[in-house]
C-alpha cells in the first residue's frame, strides 16, 4: 500500500467522521448562538465532496464505466475548486475584518450566503470547462492565481494590527493564527500539487508519491483551522507565541550598541 492510499483511508475514515461532527456543531452553533461559520460550513461541504469521490475510487470494480469514472473525476474536481475559493473567502474575510473594520459587509449573513451561492455556481460552470479543455492546466492556472491573494492577506493583516483599536487583541492574534494556517495549507499541500501538473503537462512526468499524500492531507489541516478561528485554548499558545517574540524583538534592541556624539 502506498503512502497516499494510506492518507486516502484516514481521510474516508478519520477525517470524514470527523468533518460530519464539526458540521452538525456547526449547526447547532448558527442556531443557537447566531455566529457567522457560513464561509467554513461551505469548505466543509466541499471536504465532503471530496470524501464521496474517494469512497467511490476505493470501491469501484476494475470493470466500472468509464463514463463513471469521468464523471466522478468531475465532482472531485468540483470539490477542489470549491474548496480553494471558500479557503480565499475566510481569508479574505479575516483580512478585512482586520484592515477596515467599518467594511463589515462580507461578514454579514446576507453577504457571507450571496458570496457562498456565487462560489458554488462558479465551480459548476469551471468543473465542466475543467474537463473538457484541460483539467490539470486550468486547476494549476486557479491555484497560481489564488496565491497571491493569501500572501497578500497575510501581508496586510500582519502590517495593520497596531493600527486596528477596534479589534480586540486576543481576535487579532486568532486571524493572524487562521491565516498562517491557510497560508501553509496552500503552499505546502495544495501549491506543490499544481506544480506538479504543470510539469506533466510539459514534460509528461509522473506524480511523485509524497506530493500527493501531502495534497490528501488538506482536509486534515481544514480541520485544524477551526482550532484557530475559535475562541479556546488556542488563545493561550497564540498570546504565548506572540510574548517570545516581542522577547526577542526586545532582547535584540538591548544588545543594539548605542552611538554617542562628541560634545
Amino acid at each position: 500500500m502506498e503512502s497516499f492510499d494510506v492518507v486516502m483511508w484516514m481521510d474516508i475514515t478519520v477525517c470524514l467522521f470527523l468533518t460530519i461532527l464539526l458540521i452538525l456543531w456547526l449547526f447547532f452553533v448558527v442556531r443557537r448562538e447566531q455566529v457567522l461559520v457560513t464561509y467554513y460550513t461551505n469548505l466543509l461541504f466541499s471536504n465532503l465532496i471530496q470524501f464521496s469521490v474517494m469512497i467511490f475510487w476505493k470501491s469501484k470494480k476494475d470493470h466500472e464505466y468509464y463514463t463513471t469514472e469521468i464523471i466522478f473525476i468531475g465532482i472531485y474536481i468540483f470539490g477542489v475548486i470549491a474548496n480553494l475559493e471558500f479557503k480565499m473567502c475566510i481569508a479574505a474575510e479575516r483580512c478585512f475584518l482586520i484592515i477596515c473594520p467599518q467594511m463589515n459587509c462580507i461578514r454579514q449573513t446576507k453577504g457571507a450566503l450571496l458570496v457562498s451561492v456565487l462560489v458554488w455556481i462558479l465551480c459548476v460552470i469551471t468543473a465542466p470547462l475543467c474537463l473538457v479543455l484541460n483539467q490539470q492546466f486550468l486547476i494549476t492556472i486557479l491555484v497560481f492565481n489564488l496565491s497571491p491573494m493569501f500572501i497578500l492577506s497575510f501581508a496586510w493583516t500582519l502590517r495593520a494590527p497596531p493600527s486596528a483599536t477596534s479589534v480586540p487583541t486576543d481576535e487579532k492574534r486568532r486571524v493572524l493564527g487562521t491565516l498562517v494556517v491557510l497560508l501553509l495549507n496552500h503552499f505546502l499541500m495544495i501549491f506543490p500539487m499544481a506544480v506538479c501538473c504543470t510539469s506533466i503537462f510539459k514534460y509528461r512526468m509522473d506524480f511523485p508519491y509524497s506530493v500527493i499524500s501531502l495534497f490528501l492531507l488538506s482536509p486534515f489541516m481544514d480541520l485544524v483551522l477551526f482550532v484557530f478561528m475559535r475562541k479556546g485554548p488556542i488563545d493561550t499558545l497564540l498570546a504565548r507565541l506572540c510574548f517570545c517574540g516581542m522577547d526577542n524583538i526586545a532582547g535584540d534592541l538591548s544588545v543594539t550598541p548605542t552611538v554617542t556624539t562628541p560634545v
